[in-house]
């Protein structure tokens, strides 16, 4: 699953580790879904998308057609 997560991250000027503090998951957990091997719980998702104030679909894209 594609997603924007680095750009997010990159545009707070926060660390992997900052960003797994805030979201409670180790820095691995955050490398992983940046780099797409591995997709976020849904329970993540909401706390991802709730830390930058975005809807789910604005961060993650799972690649179906609208």
């Amino acid at each position: 699953m594609k997603n924007r997560l680095k750009v997010l991250r990159a545009e707070r000027d926060w660390s992997q580790a900052e960003l797994a503090g805030r979201l409670d998951v180790s820095r691995q957990a955050v490398n992983a879904i940046e780099t797409g091997r591995h997709d976020p719980s849904l329970p993540l998702a909401f706390r991802i998308a709730r830390l930058f104030e975005l809807r789910i679909e604005d961060i993650f894209d799972d690649g179906a057609r609208r």
